[in-house]
């Protein structure tokens, strides 16, 4: 085997079958852009270690991945991981999300995406336990205060109910979901397009700093890499595939929260759109999820667990009136009780003529109605009882 680097052969060689996988995949991490579709084509049906011990033949049609190859070093990458306090998670781990590979039938059928070969992660707890209960909330960056307040509000309240709050530490709504988990009892994950040791953007830092000690920061990307637009998009399959649904706040048509649903949605995970002002643009992405792409209507915590949750369980309990000894009344006596006064007691014959009933009907309807404590008759006629009078 070639010497790559600074990282040697002989350290490769050496190494059990299973860490010479995990070398093998954080080189490639390095080496393969997260994402490329031309990988998917190239690579199919290969493992991480033929992979990458076939990119280190220079062979015929590999120059796409041969620019990086002398810069990578596997065992340096993971070092720097072990300083910034984050570890390198791949599949076989304990903590690695089976749920994600969900992205190899995704990244065929798009020619694009595809699994990542592991996950850079900074923080304490278990990364598959987190995600086994969570829900991506993504959204504009320049959001209004309503969309900022909305996914504060939700993300708080789905942490209480034990659900981990995934977004991607940008501005906007996912700071607003970072922070609103954060005040909850719950926790949050920030999926990264850079290196998991890069604030970006850096006016965040305190932010991710918080999320580092209570939560997780991730990425597909090695320790000191740096974002592209390219990679915020290839961010987004992760977060989608990651979690259990992913709920929209606030995206204009053209948005990355968009093509977060998008990938939710070839995961085969549910999409929630959270509604906001008809004058809003940056409300018109979330409405035509809900018109043109079959979104569920998100307005509460309920309709989210019920989006998120196995069939039959959190099913949502949408509010409504209060039932009244009204609702129960057939025709005969609603119009006579609507014809009795409120505060001058009126004869039943008169009560008759302004019900439109005669005055056997209407006679009975009154005393069916004093039963009920509706109506109450004094001397010189009947009126609306006390008790009706203070209903609403």
């Amino acid at each position: 085997m070639v010497a790559i680097g600074n990282a040697s052969s002989t350290a490769l060689d050496s190494a059990t079958a299973s860490d010479a996988d995990r070398m093998a995949r954080a080189a490639l991490s390095r080496v393969i852009e997260p994402g490329d579709p031309a990988t998917l084509k190239t690579f199919a049906d290969l493992t991480p270690l033929e992979i990458w011990e076939l990119l280190q033949t220079n062979a015929p049609g590999l120059e796409r991945w041969s620019t990086r190859l002398p810069h990578v070093n596997p065992e340096r990458d993971l070092e720097k991981a072990r300083k910034a306090g984050a570890r390198f998670v791949i599949p076989g781990d304990d903590e690695w999300p089976d749920q994600i590979d969900v992205l190899a039938e995704a990244g065929q059928q798009s020619r694009r995406g595809g699994v990542p070969y592991g996950l850079w992660v900074k923080g304490s707890p278990n990364l598959r336990q987190l995600l086994q209960s969570s829900v991506a909330m993504v959204g504009a960056r320049a959001c209004s205060s309503y969309g900022e307040h909305a996914a504060a509000e939700l993300a708080a309240a789905l942490g209480d109910h034990g659900t981990t709050i995934v977004s991607g530490g940008a501005y906007g709504i996912d700071a607003a979901a970072h922070r609103g988990a954060l005040a909850s009892t719950g926790t949050t994950i920030a999926v990264l397009a850079c290196g998991v040791d890069v604030s970006y953007p850096r006016s965040n830092s305190a932010l991710f700093d918080r999320i580092a000690g209570e939560g997780l920061l991730v990425s597909e990307l090695p320790p000191g890499c740096a974002p592209t637009k390219l990679r915020f998009l290839a961010r987004n399959r992760l977060i989608a595939a990651a979690t259990q649904g992913t709920v929209v706040i606030e995206a204009a048509i053209r948005s990355g929260a968009l093509n977060t649903a998008g990938w939710s949605e070839q995961c085969g995970r549910p999409v929630l759109a959270v509604p906001g002002p008809i004058t809003s643009r940056m409300s018109e992405g979330t409405h035509l999820l809900i018109r043109e792409r079959n979104a569920t209507l998100a307005t509460s915590v309920a309709d989210i667990l019920e989006a998120i949750s196995p069939l039959g369980e959190h099913l949502t309990s949408y509010p409504h009136s209060p039932a009244t000894p009204i609702d129960a009344l057939d025709h005969d006596l609603r119009r006579t009780l609507d014809a009795v006064p409120v505060l001058r007691p009126s004869p039943s014959t008169r009560i008759a003529t302004v019900a439109g009933l005669d005055h056997d009907t209407v006679q009975e309807c009154l005393e069916t109605l004093a039963q009920a404590d509706l109506v109450t008759y004094e001397d010189s006629g009947w009126l609306l009882s006390t008790t009706h009078r203070r209903a609403p």
